[in-house]
């Protein structure tokens, strides 16, 4: 009996973009398998997924200043920055095949073109920006980067930004045209959606995963309880993917595999300054990040955001970084006491012991006022005036603390894959840029689970059909990028401009 033979009865835990991404790739590679999803909401996509609980940032590695860092010896790493560029690129090829298809509603907008820009003040920073533009514009992914230290050509850019600014700033940007602005909360129900359609699937709301538990002969029993009436039931399959964002570390304590052993969370709430005045909105058209304050969390790198959101245009600024015992914005409060056990108290000590920097952040984040933030808001855009702006909530991220080799903790930023030995459960702990560089990740998921088809020529095929450039290095193959990128902007209408943005 092959794997796919042996995998055919399914469960997905949590009706997130990653969930729904990997139901689509298995139902494309399984079509006869029986796929389950179980959501704790009455709704999909209405945690991290959704768009008004993360950025909306393609994270493609254009803007982002944290994926760069400088090393010891003065350079800039780059290495991170190609990565998730290439696995964005990845992202759009599927999201391009999808529309094609039709699995996706054409008349359901959910990515818009969007210029990414980095702006820098300071020598130091300024000639960080021209290593990392050097570095970066060698690689295909970015020879379309522009930089400059010139004012005027800088306002043209972001006028907002420019504006009541002092002449003797010193400062510099760079430029992607090719940035984009998602929502991944309208992809995430448009692939759910599809998925309900097909033979096989079946999507449970409102069900909350009680206990996941190995039987013999390798299965997996699932127990679910309905949130509203409190009846039960159980679910039986041969693979589990747990995908429920923040809520995913405890559902893989259940299942008790020893892969899970010395893994906790780091909860990190946020907040946006959200702009309610549509005249200045419309004098901001691009995604602009800064530096992160020192000693703050990557999701707390600030940035001025143009949001395109169901045909609607905001801005937005932050996040604010804050500090919640919750795992999920829909979650409770007890959720971080109850991750801790015996097997990851020390790495939950160690690492909090070694990041006492992030522990003070947050504190004094929590303590700002309205007013303090928009102090902050500021530095980015000199003319703003408060009452333009009102605090809104953004969603909540876990970040992973691991137990490291001398029996200690790391926090680690990003997302991890954490399966079983056999392949049978796979679960996906951490957060950005997660939900931009989905379809990858559930590839490498795909890759643990189901290592034999994954190698196979009918897979390759299928993936191929779904992922041009499947089996290829985009960082190295000029061509190869050029080619696919000039089809999915076509495909995704991503050439358009600001005024299809109510019809793509």
């Amino acid at each position: 009996m092959n794997i796919a033979e042996s995998k055919q009865n399914i469960v997905l835990i949590g009706a997130g973009i990653m969930s729904a991404t990997l139901g689509v790739l298995l139902k494309k590679l399984l079509p006869d398998s029986k796929i389950d999803i179980y959501e704790r909401l009455d709704s999909v996509g209405a945690e991290s997924s959704d768009a008004w609980n993360n950025a909306g940032t393609g994270h493609s590695s254009f803007c982002e200043l944290n994926y760069t860092p400088l090393r010891e010896n003065g350079e800039v790493d780059i290495s991170k920055a190609l990565k998730i560029g290439e696995q964005f690129e990845i992202s759009k090829q599927f999201w391009a095949y999808l529309k094609e298809q039709q699995h996706l509603d054409p008349k359901k907008s959910f990515i818009n073109d969007i210029d990414h820009m980095s702006v820098v003040w300071g020598k130091d920073n300024i000639t960080f920006l021209e290593k990392r533009y050097a570095a970066l514009s060698a690689y295909p992914l970015f020879k379309d980067m522009i930089y400059t230290a010139d004012k005027s050509t800088m306002k043209d850019w972001a006028p907002l930004i420019m504006k009541g600014r002092d002449p003797s700033a010193e400062m510099s940007m760079t430029r992607m045209a090719l940035g984009t602005d998602v929502n991944f909360g309208a992809i995430t129900r448009g692939m759910i959606e599809w998925l309900s359609e097909c033979d096989g699937v079946t999507v449970h709301l409102g069900q909350e995963i009680q206990d996941i538990d190995r039987q013999k002969g390798g299965w997996w029993k699932i127990d679910v309880k309905n949130v509203k009436s409190g009846e039960k039931e159980s679910a039986y399959a041969d693979f589990v993917f747990i995908g429920a964002g923040g809520g995913a570390l405890k559902l893989l304590e259940k299942s008790d595999i020893p892969e899970s052993r010395g893994y906790g969370g780091f909860p990190v709430s946020g907040q946006w300054l959200r702009c309610n005045n549509p005249d200045v909105v419309k004098q901001h058209e691009a995604k602009v990040y800064g530096k992160a304050a020192v000693g703050s969390p990557p999701m707390s790198v600030p940035h001025l955001d143009t949001r395109i959101i169901d045909g609607r245009r905001s801005l937005l600024f932050g996040p604010y970084a804050g500090f919640s015992t919750k795992f999920l914005k829909n979650g409770s409060y007890w959720d971080l006491f109850l991750s801790v056990e015996m097997h990851n108290i020390w790495p939950l000590l160690s690492a909090g012991m070694h990041n006492l920097n992030l522990t003070k952040y947050l504190i004094e984040q929590v303590r700002q006022s309205k007013e303090e933030k928009f102090q902050f808001l500021k530095l980015f855009y000199p003319e703003a005036n408060i009452e333009d702006w009102e605090l809104e909530i953004a969603g909540q991220r876990v970040q992973i603390i691991k137990k490291d080799p001398d029996g200690g903790g790391v926090l680690k930023f990003g997302t991890e894959v954490v399966a079983s030995e056999d392949g049978s459960l796979s679960a996906l702990l951490g957060a950005s840029p997660g939900a931009s560089t989905s379809v990858s990740i559930m590839m490498d998921v795909l890759k643990k689970s189901f290592p034999e088809n994954f190698a196979s020529a009918e897979w390759t095929d299928i993936l191929k059909a779904m992922i041009p450039s499947f089996g290829h290095s985009l960082v190295e193959d000029g061509d190869l990028l050029h080619e696919i990128r000039e089809r999915t902007t076509a495909i995704l209408k991503l050439t358009d401009g600001p005024e299809s943005w109510q019809k793509n």
